[in-house]
């Protein structure tokens, strides 16, 4: 082996062996070791359930289901935001092998109409209005497209736990059901055209939100504080089915995120883990009295969902007293999490990597033009295999073989490194790579580079079109409170000779805010689009 050159590929090491049952199996498992303990708590309205409540009140709805005509592959639609009933429901259609289809709670008609046909939901189960948004008008719009509609908290809701078939056709249901089933479709937030329905198995999502649970080391003494949307592999998966598969406790600080009433709800319910995206952490770190909530019981979580800035993991470790936080990487497609960061890893490598591949699954980083294995150390496109990938794209064979390859390999699209031991360093988006004059920049090096300007509190960096180089740099900053004015000259000369000449932006934009998907992703594609325009720019491609 001397004298080789190692090659970017890794096979996930596993304690322990895969769940080979389905989701309602698992369920019905852990309420029977761990009956007593609390399984779900929803602080807005103070309900609580232990798991052999919850185990009853998913029993009886999905009893409620299967006398409502459900078949097996049926497709039942959730538009709704984080809420007990989004939970019941997720196991209820598990126990009966309908498919739950999950809709972005910020959708809009035109959204809703696509994803309802696109999958053929026949039952909807949504809420009646969050914020602005009033969902009862916008299914009224809809409503030619749709067999059936139940609104959370409605007569029709409380029927669903009454009229029932008995409980052995449920029994006999389940029998029917294999783990290899599909059973949730997940519409990925596509840049460009219409979404995609990223289609799961039990399988998928099962050992999923297990093993990402168990690198932190979950016990059923452990209370997660969930506010990350279950709309999203996030909260559904490494959440929910994280917390049932452990005995663990969900906790729902509040129908959407709340910086202010996360941290009660963690303070209240003596969490030990807490879930969310950077800008999470980072608008929590940032709340007007936050150092006087006490976040004692807290251990472990996952920072996950977009690229973690170090100084953001490094105030969560030292303020938050997470000293177990790890860092996940993933997307819809691998069910999400496809590397993870370990409890004991040291500083340096939970902050400056996504850690390493998860148990029973490989990775490896490819020349895309070439689809040859890159040296460690070389940059190429991640690519991920296992138990977690994907059964398609929802009636979308085309583009389920554009993604997934004959040898089931998942090309991620995202721009990788892989160090001598493992670990893997996301660089960015081959989509997002600005080519700048022949040479390739990486934003996401740019701006952890501008994280640390003292007066920087987030930052993005894309590129925008130019006549001369193809590509310019362009940084989007967030500015601290009562910090001074900050232009493109200012952040010139904080990168002047710091910086290779090629990486520093050429135009600055300072904003309260980035445009974002619901899930706390930062919309690149629709930076772009702003800025060209403002600059009186070209765009020559998204």
């Amino acid at each position: 082996m001397q004298g080789m050159t190692l090659l970017s590929y890794s096979v996930g090491s596993a304690d322990g062996p895969m769940l080979g049952e389905t989701i309602g199996a698992n369920l019905d498992r852990t309420a029977a070791r761990v009956p007593d303990a609390d399984a779900l708590v929803d602080v807005p309205t103070g309900r609580r359930w232990t798991y052999r409540e919850l185990v009853a009140e998913v029993d009886a709805v999905a009893r409620g289901l299967l006398a409502r005509g459900l078949a097996k592959g049926d497709r039942v639609g959730i538009w709704a935001p984080n809420c007990p009933e989004w939970t019941i429901l997720q196991y209820a259609t598990a126990k009966i092998g309908a498919i739950l289809v999950n809709i972005n709670p910020a959708y809009r008609t035109h959204e809703l109409a696509y994803v309802l046909e696109q999958s053929g939901v026949g039952l909807l189960v949504a809420a009646e209005r969050l914020k602005t948004s009033d969902y009862r008008a916008m299914v009224t719009e809809v409503r030619p497209s749709l067999a059936d509609v139940i609104f959370i908290g409605s007569p029709d809701w409380d029927a669903l736990q009454h009229d029932q078939v008995p409980d052995v056709v449920l029994r006999e249901r389940s029998a029917e059901l294999t783990f290899d089933d599909p059973i949730n479709i997940q519409y990925t937030s596509g840049t460009t055209g219409f979404p995609k329905g990223a289609t799961l198995s039990h399988h998928n999502i099962l050992n999923n939100g297990f093993f990402v649970a168990e690198t932190q080391g979950w016990t059923e003494a452990d209370r997660v504080c969930l506010p990350v949307p279950f709309y999203h592999c996030f909260g559904m998966v490494m959440g929910n089915l994280g917390a049932t598969t452990h005995g663990a406790c969900m906790v729902i600080p509040a129908r959407a995120f709340d910086p202010g009433a996360t941290l009660q709800a963690v303070q209240d319910e003596r969490c030990t883990v807490l879930y969310g995206v950077p800008t999470m952490f980072i608008a929590e770190l940032a709340l007007p009295g936050f150092a006087d909530f006490d976040l004692s019981a807290l251990r472990t979580g996952v920072m996950a969902g977009s690229p973690c800035p170090v100084h953001v993991m490094k105030r969560v470790i030292a303020d938050m007293g997470m000293a177990e936080v790890t860092i996940c990487y993933g997307m819809t497609e691998t069910s999400p999490v496809s590397t993870q960061t370990a409890r004991d890893d040291d500083l340096e490598r939970r902050v400056s990597t996504v850690g390493r591949v998860g148990p029973h699954l490989e990775v490896k980083i490819i020349d895309p033009s070439t689809g040859l294995l890159v040296p460690r150390g070389v940059a190429g496109e991640l690519c991920t295999r296992g138990y977690s990938v994907m059964l398609g794209y929802w009636r979308q064979p085309e583009a389920t073989a554009e993604a997934v390859d004959a040898a089931r390999w998942m090309h991620t699209g995202d721009l990788a490194t892989m160090d001598e031991d493992g670990y893997v360093n996301i660089v960015g988006r081959i989509k997002d790579l600005v080519i700048r004059g022949g040479e390739n920049v990486y934003p996401r090096e740019v701006e952890e580079f501008l994280y640390g300007h003292p007066d920087i509190v987030d930052v993005q960096v894309i590129g925008v079109p130019d006549e001369r180089f193809g590509e310019e740099l362009m940084a989007w900053v967030r500015l601290r409170e009562g910090a001074a004015p900050l232009d493109a000259e200012g952040v010139r000369e904080y990168c002047a000779g710091r910086l290779a000449h090629y990486k520093i932006p050429r135009y600055v934009k300072i904003v309260d805010e980035f445009p974002m998907t619901v899930t706390g992703k930062v919309r690149k594609v629709e930076m772009r689009e702003v800025s060209a325009r403002e600059l009186g720019l070209t765009m020559t491609d998204s």
